[in-house]
């Protein structure tokens, strides 16, 4: 079965740190790049830090950039996102999810995704 699944949100204060984390299964997880989402309700979904397994590249969003990093454990198929310097506005559902490319993910083809985690950050 072809499948993410996400782990690791919570609750943290602002300024405090937390780690996702998304295990693929089904897929040639090498072949395939990963982001990770983050979607408020009535807000637009938003690509904050995606992973190509096949060549390393990466992309960030400005919103998080220098806070957030994605990184690949190719032995454990999963794909992290260290998160630190959190802010209330971080707070959202943060989901992975898998494509070819990032930048098909990015343009919202996303071939694979996973149900969520909610991070919360308090003030």
């Amino acid at each position: 079965e072809v499948q993410l699944v996400e782990s690791g949100g919570g609750l943290v204060q602002a300024g405090g740190s937390l780690r996702l984390s998304c295990a693929a299964s089904g897929f040639t997880f090498d072949d395939y790049a990963i982001c990770w989402f983050r979607q408020v309700p009535g807000k637009e979904r938003e690509g904050v830090s995606c992973i190509d397994n096949s060549d390393g590249s990466t992309y960030v969003a400005e919103s998080v950039k220098g806070r957030f990093t994605a990184s690949s454990d190719n032995a454990k198929n999963t794909v992290d996102l260290q998160m630190n310097s959190l802010k209330p506005e971080d707070t959202a559902v943060y989901y992975c999810a898998a494509a070819s490319n990032y930048l098909k993910l990015l343009r919202g083809y996303l071939e694979v995704w996973g149900q969520g985690t909610l991070v919360t950050v308090s003030s």
